[in-house]
């Protein structure tokens, strides 16, 4: 693969990454650089380690990994997703309770695991065409961590702006992008 090929394939798989981290983030109280450095680097890591994994699928395992990864995706994004909404439509408490300054790093994971389903089937796709897949996984990586900081930055501005009505645009958003994964699937079979 050339650098153009793997800097539009780094593009493509980060961007649902970046729309995710824009809807989870519109839910903290003001996030700052360090926790959007933070939550990049974690789906950072996530999105280079899922190509790795489904390259060492390889062969074997590529039709089950094919048929199931659009399931998965949605389940988890579907699920975190409906939390946020439900969240958001719950009734306010007495005394409203803060943000969150930050997410939990099992609900990043989750998150960024779910985003990067599709990261993972491009490895077991790319192991077909005798591709050296390190670069092409760190620059998977390194596309990811940059999208999904500068999302956390831009969930951070629109959390501000829409109060309460974040949390359930972000959940929506999540649940859309399980959902649009999950058609692009079943339209395409």
């Amino acid at each position: 693969m050339n650098f153009v090929s793997i800097s539009l394939l780094s593009l493509a798989m980060s961007t649902d990454a970046f729309a995710a981290a824009v809807g989870k983030d519109t839910a903290l109280q003001n996030p700052r650089w360090r926790e959007a450095l933070r939550t990049g680097a974690i789906f950072g890591v996530i999105e280079a380690l899922t190509p790795l994994a489904g390259w060492a699928l390889g062969l074997g395992a590529a039709n089950y990994v094919k048929a199931w990864d659009h399931w998965i995706a949605f389940v988890l994004l579907g699920v975190l997703g409906l939390r946020m909404v439900w969240a958001g439509f719950a009734a306010p408490e007495a005394v409203a309770p803060e943000k969150p300054s930050r997410h939990g790093f099992w609900l990043l994971a989750v998150t960024g695991f779910a985003t990067s389903i599709d990261a993972m089937a491009v490895g077991v796709g790319l192991a077909f065409l005798d591709v050296d897949i390190l670069p092409v996984a760190a620059a998977i990586g390194f596309t990811t961590f940059v999208m999904v900081t500068l999302g956390v930055m831009v969930g951070r501005v629109l959390g501000a702006v829409a109060g309460k009505r974040a949390e359930i645009f972000g959940g929506v958003v999540l649940f859309g992008i399980g959902t649009a994964i999950l058609w692009e699937h079943l339209a395409a079979g």
